[in-house]
């Protein structure tokens, strides 16, 4: 099945910056990109709107805007546009069957402003089967750092990230870019530790060196395959999203693993992935670990 980036627009200055960005990480992967608006009739307000043709012909009107602007920034792009009969999540969450990743705009920056991360970001992002990026309304247009980096977090086991690891590697290398793994590790508590993890340590010299040894392991198999991408290993002591987060300033690209949780609400991501959408300050990759079975 051929692959394409989606990208989600609804006329607001966040989503047409996700348009432009997806538009450049299309180009990067030699992918077409479709750019899908969702629409269902509802009753409304405004007199001029009550009428379902004027509100599909509102809907589209607002997907040929965006893609005019887009096509124009970017001459040689593979470009299609779709309008889907149904409300954003289930719009977006229905085109992952022959989505690469998809591209979403996210609201603001910082704790309260970019809480939401828009009307339906948070729920795309925990219910999605691929990657899912976030990008500001700043991301858009802005130039990617020329010598920024691809900055990925490392945790627990080589399978526990391995697809985050996959989409690091993967977008590092269509874009000329290196890679900065970052493994955090903090202390626990003194009764948390087991002979067998004092026993790893010990054999790795120490806690330091073991956490060193563990990043190396899950780096491994993507340096054999990707051997043109540079990669910067760090290991720090801290907790993850801290770390992450202390090094985003000059990234191109966040990129973060997630396992998705349900809780009362419905779908929900992780602390990590929670504090990198909402205060990094480059776009977000999300990533589920379920996305590793599909390659």
């Amino acid at each position: 099945m051929s692959r394409e980036i989606v990208a989600g627009v609804d006329g607001s200055p966040e989503s047409l910056a996700a348009a432009d960005w997806a538009a450049r990480e299309a180009l990067h992967r030699g992918l077409p990109l479709r750019l899908v608006h969702a629409w269902r009739w509802e009753p409304l307000d405004l007199p001029l709107l009550q009428d379902p043709t004027a509100q599909q012909q509102a809907a589209r009107g607002v997907l040929r805007e965006a893609a005019t602007a887009v096509a124009e920034r970017h001459p040689g792009l593979s470009l299609s546009t779709e309008v889907i009969g149904d409300t954003p999540v289930a719009a977006l969450l229905g085109t992952t069957a022959r989505a690469e990743l998809l591209v979403i705009g996210s609201r603001g920056h910082g704790a309260v402003a970019g809480f939401l991360l828009g009307s339906y970001g948070q729920q795309v992002i925990a219910g999605a089967e691929v990657p899912v990026v976030a990008v500001r309304s700043r991301d858009g247009e802005a130039a990617e750092p020329p010598a920024g980096e691809v900055l990925v977090g490392q945790h627990g086991t080589p399978e526990d990230s391995a697809a985050a690891l996959r989409f690091a590697f993967e977008t590092a290398a269509a874009r000329g870019a290196a890679i900065r793994a970052v493994r955090a590790w903090s202390l626990p508590p003194l009764f948390a530790y087991s002979p067998a993890s004092l026993r790893l340590a010990d054999e790795s010299g120490g806690l330091v060196p073991y956490e060193e040894k563990a990043l190396r392991e899950a780096l491994a198999p993507w340096r054999e395959r990707y051997p043109e991408v540079p990669v910067t290993e760090h290991v720090e002591l801290g907790s993850a999203g801290q770390v992450l987060l202390s090094g985003s300033g000059a990234a191109q690209l966040l990129v973060v693993g997630r396992r998705a949780r349900r809780g009362a609400m419905g779908p929900r991501i992780g602390s990590v992935a929670h504090a990198a959408l909402h205060l990094a300050p480059c776009p977000v990759a999300v990533v589920p670990q379920e996305v590793d079975a599909r390659h």
